[in-house]
């Protein structure tokens, strides 16, 4: 995955509105206004939100008559995933470390 890609998904992730439209989006497609209910601003807020999320690749957003619902792309979140893991064995090395160290002064 380029770099770039990359830190536009963490870019969009950073923000807690679009975490919370994800998560929404988690359930299935959803339209503007059912995606800007539980937010106090306005749907062309929340719009703005899905913009960066469409541009970061994590949703995509389809025409049906005049609605225009979102729904969530794995690939990105997948891409962003196994980024992360490359740091698994980095964490989980220094939680071995700990617990012996717990073990060790127990």
């Amino acid at each position: 995955m380029p770099v770039d890609q990359l830190s536009a998904t963490f870019a969009a992730l950073a923000d807690p509105t679009r975490r919370a439209i994800l998560a929404r989006l988690v359930e299935g497609e959803a339209t503007v206004t059912d995606l800007a209910a539980p937010f106090p601003m306005s749907a062309q807020a929340v719009g703005k939100h899905l913009r960066v999320l469409e541009r970061a690749g994590l949703i995509e957003r389809r025409r049906s008559a005049q609605l225009r619902p979102s729904r969530l792309r794995a690939v990105a979140l997948k891409d962003a995933a196994e980024w992360l893991d490359t740091y698994r064995e980095f964490w989980e090395a220094g939680f071995d470390r700990m617990d012996q160290r717990l073990r060790d002064d127990g």
